[in-house]
This record gives structure tokens, C-alpha cells and sequence, in this order.
């Protein structure tokens, strides 16, 4: 364990050798959504690198001025993505945030509506117990309402946030995946997937979509039941919670041989693929973890792997993809998503501009920072459509609802898809299901 550091306590703090990696060059800066807003150099990579240094070194502390730099990053990792010198900014900000969690007392609202999101969103029973409040707020008028008097308006802005991001409501009735579906011919691979806590409850299609997919290809699909996997707490600071999550997934899948665990969100993908740093230092746990984080693919990442069997039809569609922070950054997987949408005959591809720019979801970012938040949807909306575009396409559940908030705040809609989703309409060779929108 290194020497306790100033302002930091000695369980991980942000290795000062990583931070002397920083060269400030700043290839970073164009590509940071809060330097571009706000063009302050403490809320850059490399000024909220420069204050780790100097709480190292004890010239600043780890205090509430201090922490709200740290806040007000997203951990979208573009800065990674654009660095010449390979600076692990990511592993930083999350070392830093731990920290941050353990001494500085946030204010008594700001804990309240972490509280509410991390008793909440990593609870797919929980979700599932407010589905029926959520169906009688929208049948019952009573949403339509509180829009129209704007009464809305007088709720804390967090709150005002997460009811304008309420996502669309699953039909009732929907069947829970099967345990076990076989691969269609000859099976090519064995396969787990994970199931997700908001994908499993309000996104059910985006994974049967991943199932039918996948069998098409030839992989039998294994769905054991699992839990969250921890990624919302692991970005947040939220260390031991996320290392619980981690070994309770790990021995979920552990059960069955499988020859790669698939994920379909791109912040879960990003966590699951750190579990073995996660569990390094974990003696029971570190090996099964590392295997664990090895076998993990994204659904796009492994269908780029294996050469198309499935008969795919055409689907007559202008259709504007947005990289997920987290698949495009974090994972480094940009191509895979474009060269398995391309097996769509028909399917007409529009790049965005400023694709590398996060769109402000962030996990749980537009929640706890939505002001911030609200100015980069706002702004990825307006690139939506200079797209010409008839539809969007997102490897993130929170970035299809992000935009579409956005959207609706200009009086515009576009209907919404995961890739998967796309894919397997195209398999069926019928109509796309009617989308988010």
C-alpha cells in the first residue's frame, strides 16, 4: 500500500505517476463536453488532472469547491480517446471519486437524490414494483396535466430531470427470456448474456432482439438469473458496492460453461470488462473475476466476430447512429456497430457530427448535474436532425431516452432503436415493431 497522501487517504488514491503522464498538451480539450461548454480549465482532463496533483501534494484539499470539478465530469473518456500519450484518465477520475465518497459530506438534497437513484435504478425488482404507478401517471392524464399548468417546473431540477426522462412502458404481459435457447443450425458458440437491470425492465424487446440475434448467428444463448451488475455505482465512486455486484455476477455466470458473456449496454459493457481490476486484489475472487472480464463482448463486438449466417432482409430506413460514449471510448469498439448494421440490405447509414461528443446521460450524470446535462442533449438533438435522418440508433438505453428528451423539448420526435433491434426486424423480414418515439 503506497504512503498515506495528502488529501487523499492511502486505500487507491490517484497514482501520482499516472498523473505525471499528463503532458498538458491539450489534444483533450476540443473533445470534453464541460470545457466546451464552459471553456474553464479546471473542468478539462488536464485541469482536474492538475487538481489531483495538488491534492497530492497538499497545496489544495478534497473539499466541496475542490469536488465540484470532479462532479461535474461525465466520465465519458473522449479525452482518452483523443490523448496522444495514453493518460488513463478514466481509472483516475474513478479512483478520485471513491475517494470523494468516503470523505466529503454532500449536501442533504444532493444525498437524497443519490439515495433515490442507487436504491432505484440497480434494482430490477424495484423497477418492476413501479411500473404499475408509472402506467396509472400516464393513462390517468395526471402527467399530461402537471406539463400543461407546469407545475413540473416547481420540482428540484434533479427531479424535474428524471421525470422528463421517464422511459417508454413495456406492453404488460411480457415473457421473462428463456434459461436456455438453442442456436439455429449448427451451434457455433455457447453464450451468457447479461440481462441488465433498466434494459431487463423497461427495454425487455432490445434483449429477446439479442436472443433472436444471436441464435440466428449460431450461438445457443444461456440467460442465468442474475443482479445488477454494478457499473451505475462503480462510475460514481460507489467502490465496495460495485465490487459486491461484481463477485454475486461473477458466480451467476460460473454455474455453466460458456465461451463468451455477451452484454448490450455500453456502460454496463465498460464495467463488466474492469471487473478484473476490480477483483485484483480480492483473493478468492480475482481469478474467476479476470476470467470473468475476458470472456465479456459486446453484442456488436461479437457479431463482428463471427461471418453473417442469418438471412437478413431489407429495411428501407435513413438511419443516424450515435456512438455511446462508453462502447466508443471506453471499449474502443466504433467500426463493429457500423459493419454489422451494414448487413441490413436497404439500411442507410448518417454519421453525425461531433460523434465523439457525449451526449450528457452519462450513467447517471443528466440526474445529478442536468442542467449540464440539458445543454449537451440539446446539442447532439440539434446534430440528430442536420442529419436528415429518419430514425436514431444508440448501443446505450440512457442515450435513446437522453436524445429523445431533447427532442421532445423542440417539438420533434424520432423513433428510437437499439442496433439489436434493428438487426432482428431484419431477420423476421417484416415491419419494425413501432420504437420509442
Amino acid at each position: 500500500m503506497r504512503p498515506h497522501a495528502p488529501g487523499f487517504d492511502p486505500h487507491h488514491p490517484p497514482d501520482p505517476a499516472r498523473i505525471a503522464e499528463c503532458v498538458h498538451c491539450g489534444f483533450c480539450l476540443a473533445s470534453c463536453p464541460t470545457y466546451l461548454l464552459w471553456h474553464r480549465e479546471p473542468d478539462s482532463p488536464r485541469g482536474r488532472i492538475d487538481l489531483m496533483r495538488s491534492i497530492h501534494e497538499g497545496v489544495i484539499g478534497l473539499t466541496p469547491e475542490t469536488v465540484r470539478y470532479f462532479d461535474n465530469c461525465l466520465g465519458c473518456l473522449a479525452c482518452e480517446t483523443a490523448c496522444p500519450s495514453g493518460v488513463q484518465y478514466g481509472l483516475l477520475i474513478e479512483q478520485t471519486r471513491a475517494q470523494i465518497e468516503r470523505h466529503v459530506p454532500r449536501p442533504p438534497g444532493d444525498r437524497l437524490v443519490r439515495w433515490l437513484i442507487f436504491q432505484l435504478f440497480p434494482s430490477p425488482e424495484r423497477l418492476r414494483r413501479l411500473l404499475p404507478l408509472l402506467r396509472l401517471y400516464r393513462a390517468s392524464g395526471l402527467r399530461s396535466a402537471l406539463h400543461r399548468l407546469g407545475l413540473l417546473r416547481l420540482l428540484p431540477a434533479p427531479l424535474q430531470a428524471m421525470e422528463a426522462l421517464l422511459p417508454p412502458l413495456p406492453p404488460r404481459g411480457v415473457a421473462p427470456l428463456p434459461g436456455h435457447t438453442p442456436a439455429v443450425g449448427e451451434q457455433r458458440l455457447r453464450v451468457g448474456l447479461v440481462s441488465g437491470c433498466v434494459q431487463r425492465v423497461f427495454f425487455p424487446q432490445v434483449n429477446q432482439a439479442t436472443v433472436t440475434v444471436l441464435a440466428a448467428e449460431g450461438c445457443a444463448v444461456v440467460v442465468p438469473p442474475q443482479g445488477c451488475c454494478g457499473a451505475l455505482e462503480f462510475h460514481a465512486g460507489l467502490e465496495e458496492r460495485a465490487r459486491q455486484r461484481a463477485r454475486t455476477l461473477v458466480a451467476a455466470f460460473a454455474a455453466t460453461p460458456l465461451d463468451r458473456i455477451v452484454v448490450n449496454a455500453a456502460g454496463c459493457g465498460a464495467t463488466l470488462k474492469a471487473y478484473g481490476a476490480l477483483l485484483a486484489e480480492d483473493e478468492r475472487w480475482a481469478a474467476p473475476a479476470a476470467r470473468f472480464a475476458a470472456a465479456v463482448r459486446d453484442i456488436s463486438e461479437l457479431l463482428a466476430e463471427l461471418p453473417p449466417r442469418g438471412q437478413y432482409h431489407p429495411l428501407r430506413l435513413r438511419l443516424a447512429y450515435q456512438d455511446a460514449c462508453h462502447l466508443q471510448h471506453a471499449q474502443r469498439i466504433r467500426q463493429q456497430p457500423r459493419a454489422v448494421l451494414q448487413r441490413i440490405p436497404g439500411l442507410e447509414l448518417v454519421e453525425l457530427e461531433e460523434a465523439e461528443i457525449c451526449c450528457g446521460s452519462a450513467g447517471v450524470y443528466n440526474l445529478v448535474n442536468p442542467l449540464p446535462a440539458r445543454e449537451l442533449g440539446d446539442r447532439k438533438a440539434r446534430q440528430v436532425l442536420a442529419s436528415g435522418a429518419a430514425a436514431l440508433a444508440s448501443a446505450n438505453p440512457g442515450c435513446l431516452l437522453q436524445i429523445q428528451s431533447a427532442l421532445a423539448r423542440v417539438g420533434r420526435s424520432l423513433p428510437a432503436y437499439h442496433p439489436v433491434e434493428l438487426l432482428a426486424a431484419s431477420l423476421r423480414g417484416a415491419p419494425l415493431a413501432r420504437a420509442r418515439g
